[in-house]
């Protein structure tokens, strides 16, 4: 059945076979005058059903670039039968009645001459990608055996608009000099998202750290996020625990420093032991603590329950303020990533990265595990651990942390997969952070963001902190003309029409990749596809990952379905912090005009 459709498929193209190419852009690029992916042949001509190429300010000397390869090889199936524009499902794809359709928004828009109506649409067609005009009411779709529907169709700008702000919270925070506001979004790539995140704000009693006479208790203040692979069970447990852990050794470190009146706090360094001691204790905890347990009990349940945060992996990346000393310290395990931004003299922003991305392919990185595991040339190898794991430092990811008695112990007694065969003197991945320490200047305005890598493939540091700029100031300008309820009111105020941002090289950066958006296309002229439409400034920032201003290419993205959807972007994890001087009501609130619902989001105490 599915050969007969595409026999049917085929023979009505009136043009050649386009082709796509094989290289994996992490985020879809379009011509200006071509559809998703394809090249024309000599003579220029489109398959005859393609009504509209996609519009895009993305281009590379006019020539069209690679969108998606190799994508679809099982998806979903279109025939077409002559010239007429609607499809046929086929094998696998039952039609949709129009109540069915009700449920499914779509645009106003219609075909000339009829009074059908007409909705942009995904085609695929092997390792082909297209985009079309759907007219009647049949989108694509899927039933699946857990009875969600995959539509195919093409989002609309209102559509993609809900997608990314579904997941959207933002807290005002009302304690004093330190933090006056943070913004948080997730957009998922992966069924499930494999990235989580957990925020906490502490009011550390007089007993743990020392304060000056007339000031109030100081504030401890944890972000953080967590970029899971190999499944999600590693972040949702450390989104669970880990903030606890640190929370614990600081506790204990604080209370030390506490009972010798000479000092108000614990030095730099001590602090920095206790966050590493949270980190490994917990991965310990993860890794091999589970294992006894799990041998002691002899129990399959219990190892399906106990080794799952094992058995997959998970980035992390914590940001700790102490409103007393206004440090900021960043503790980085993977290839996460916390950015600076400070406005200078000149009314723009410098870009100041906080933490490097820890990869086998990290000049320092590879560097250290030469140094643990001598003798073996292939402990990194194409930038990974053993020619396979990216992230040389991480959480779970037992395979490369057991030794191989272990693994086969656990494989032999319960499940589990035969041990790598380069595996000699594991562990090869460390759960450790490298810590880096910043005085934040809250008068001046600065602000951190931290985000998975997900927005790193996409954006520059130099852009992610531009476009935090453009974005306060949009919010000024709204609250200057009482548009905007005000939070920005008094805090600062300027106007430019490119991104407010120092061109200078950034400071930090020699062990971070550059966008693979950048190495692949050394797009030019980038600012002018930026847009501020988001009241939430995380999800302005993942908006503009995905497109900005060129809103197919946003359509695109977001409509593109699990799993074929993460070769073209990933799971995405943003928080904003911004630092000021606000006042002191010793509350935090939910700033309700930039998060999804009140219902969904609680302030975190």
């Amino acid at each position: 059945m599915r050969r007969a459709a595409l026999q049917a498929f085929r023979t009505a193209r009136r043009a050649p076979v386009w082709k796509v190419t094989t290289r994996k852009p992490s985020s879809v690029s379009f011509s200006s005058t071509r559809p998703f992916g394809l090249r024309p042949s000599s003579a220029g001509h489109y398959p005859p059903f393609i009504s509209a190429p996609l519009q895009s300010s993305m281009h590379l000397r006019r020539l069209s670039i690679a969108v998606i390869s190799t994508v679809v090889a099982s998806g979903a199936w279109y025939a077409y039968q002559g010239n007429t524009s609607a499809p046929t499902p086929v094998a696998g794809l039952n039609a949709t009645s129009p109540s069915q359709l009700r449920s499914i928004a779509t645009s106003g828009a219609h075909a000339e001459g009829s009074s059908e109506p007409t909705r942009r649409a995904l085609l695929v067609d092997n390792d082909q990608f297209y985009t079309a005009t759907l007219s009647g009411e049949q989108p694509l779709f899927k039933q699946t055996d857990d009875s969600d529907r995959r539509v195919l169709e093409m989002l609309t700008p209102e559509q993609a608009t809900q997608k990314l702000r579904k997941n959207e919270e933002s807290y005002l925070v009302n304690r004093g000099k330190g933090v006056v506001r943070y913004d948080v979004v997730q957009v998922p790539s992966n069924s499930p998202i494999e990235d989580d995140h957990a925020e906490k704000i502490v009011e550390v009693p007089s007993t743990v750290a020392a304060v000056k006479e007339g000031e109030a208790n100081s504030d401890w203040m944890f972000w953080a996020i967590f970029d899971g692979h190999s499944g999600w069970t590693t972040s949702a447990k450390l989104r669970n625990v880990l903030i606890s852990y640190v929370a614990r050794e600081l506790n204990s470190t604080y209370k030390a420093a506490a009972t010798d009146p000479s000092i108000l706090s614990p030095t730099s360094s001590a602090v920095d032991a206790a966050i590493k001691q949270g980190f490994v204790r917990l991965d310990n905890d993860i890794v091999y603590d589970s294992v006894n347990k799990v041998l002691k009990s002899n129990s399959r349940r219990m190892a399906a329950e106990t080794l799952a945060p094992a058995l997959s992996g998970s980035c992390a990346l914590l940001a700790f303020y102490d409103s007393q000393s206004q440090d900021l310290k960043v503790a980085c395990a993977g290839d996460s990533r916390a950015v600076l931004g400070r406005r200078g003299p000149n009314g723009k922003w410098a870009a100041t990265a906080l933490s490097e991305d820890q990869t086998g392919g990290t000049p320092s990185e590879m560097k250290r595990l030469r140094e643990e595991h001598p003798g073996e040339p292939n402990v990194v190898r194409n930038g990974r651990i053993l020619g396979q794991l990216e992230p040389s430092r991480s959480f779970g990811d037992a395979f490369y942390k057991w030794s191989r008695e272990t693994q086969e112990k656990i494989k032999r007694q319960f499940f589990g997969r035969t041990p790598h065969r380069l595996l000699k003197t594991p562990p090869y991945v460390t759960a450790e952070p490298i810590i880096t320490t910043t005085k934040v200047e809250p008068s001046k305005g600065d602000f951190v963001v931290i985000a998975t890598d997900g927005l790193w493939e996409m954006l520059s540091n130099e852009e992610v902190v531009g476009l935090v700029g453009q974005w306060i100031e949009q919010q000024k300008l709204g609250a200057m003309d009482g548009t905007n309820k005000g939070w920005l009111q008094g805090w600062l105020g300027f106007e430019n029409k490119q991104l407010p941002v120092e061109s200078l090289k950034e400071t930090g950066t020699e062990g971070q990749r550059r966008p693979i958006r950048q190495q692949q296309y050394d797009i030019s002229g980038a600012a002018s596809r930026f847009t501020v439409e988001d009241k939430n400034a995380a999800t302005h920032l993942v908006r503009n990952a995905m497109g900005g201003k060129d809103r197919d290419m946003v359509c695109a993205l977001l409509t593109l379905p699990s799993p074929y959807s993460r070769r073209y972007r990933d799971d995405v994890t943003v928080e904003v912090i911004f630092f000021g001087e606000g006042p002191d009501t010793r509350s935090i609130s939910i700033n309700e005009e930039a998060s999804a619902s009140e219902e969904n989001v609680k302030a975190k105490l």
